[in-house]
Order: structure tokens, then C-alpha cells, then sequence
């Protein structure tokens, strides 16, 4: 388990990759996000992008699983506080797309936690972003 103090400002992780398949995003658009450019493939045919593409929220989801796996289940999280995304790009289906955490930002907060702000992002393979994120969590310390 790592504590505040194992962190250090400038650490980066490669949070490993995702592919999002079609289905997937069909499935979690009608449960949480059902505008028609998620879940009709033949309206989005029509609209601005010209195919289905992820909700935004679906896309942050993906982004929190990789983070989860890649690093925050290592870390002794209290508990997030507060996330900020961008999302600059569409996510559409076959897509496999890359994910990064670096750390920017390590405050005491409290002897037993510290505030850790990290930047994030989730990229196709040509390097184009459809997700960019910041997260301020807090992370115990050590002893504490």
C-alpha cells in the first residue's frame, strides 16, 4: 500500500489500454445516458460525428477503471474529492484507447491525509485525447 508520502510530485503511470466495442456503448447509453447519438446507430449515422459515440460519462467511467486498476487501488485512498474532464474528442466503437496518470500536486491537508491532484487522460493510438481529466483525492498518510 502506498501512502501520501510514497508519492512523489511528477510520477507518472501508465494505466494500460481499453478497447470499447459498440455493444458496450449501446448497453450503457440506454441505462444511463439514452440521447439518441449514444443509443440509435442509425440517428447517429445522421448527426454531427456520423456513428454512435460513448456517452461522456461512460468515457469517465472507462478512464476511472484504469486509473482504479493502474494505481488507486495501490494507494491508501480516503476518498475522492473532486474531478474536472475534458472531453476534446469523440469515443466510438472499436476504439482502444491509452490511459496516463501523473501526479502534480501532493499537499498536507491533515496529519493523517494529504490532498493528491492528479491530471489524467485517455488517448487513442494516434495520440488524440477524448479524455483529459484532473482529480483531487485524498490519500492517508502514514502511521496515522
Amino acid at each position: 500500500m502506498l501512502y501520501a508520502e510514497d508519492l512523489t510530485e511528477g510520477d507518472e503511470f501508465d494505466l494500460g489500454t481499453y478497447r470499447v466495442g459498440l455493444d458496450e456503448i449501446l448497453e450503457f447509453a440506454r441505462q444511463w445516458d439514452p440521447q439518441v447519438f449514444h443509443i440509435d446507430e442509425a440517428a447517429a449515422a445522421e448527426g454531427f460525428f456520423g456513428e454512435v459515440i460513448a456517452s461522456g460519462v461512460h468515457t469517465i467511467a472507462i478512464y476511472q477503471r484504469l486509473a482504479v486498476l493502474g494505481a488507486y487501488r495501490h494507494w491508501a485512498v480516503i476518498a475522492g474529492r473532486r474531478v474536472a474532464a475534458e472531453l476534446p474528442a469523440p469515443l466510438t466503437p472499436g476504439l482502444t484507447v491509452a490511459g496516463t496518470l501523473w501526479i502534480d500536486r501532493i499537499t498536507t491537508t491533515r496529519p493523517d491525509r494529504s490532498m493528491i491532484l492528479t491530471r489524467g487522460r485517455l488517448a487513442g493510438p494516434d495520440g488524440v485525447p477524448v479524455l483529459q481529466t484532473t482529480v483531487e483525492a485524498y490519500v492517508r498518510r502514514r502511521g496515522t
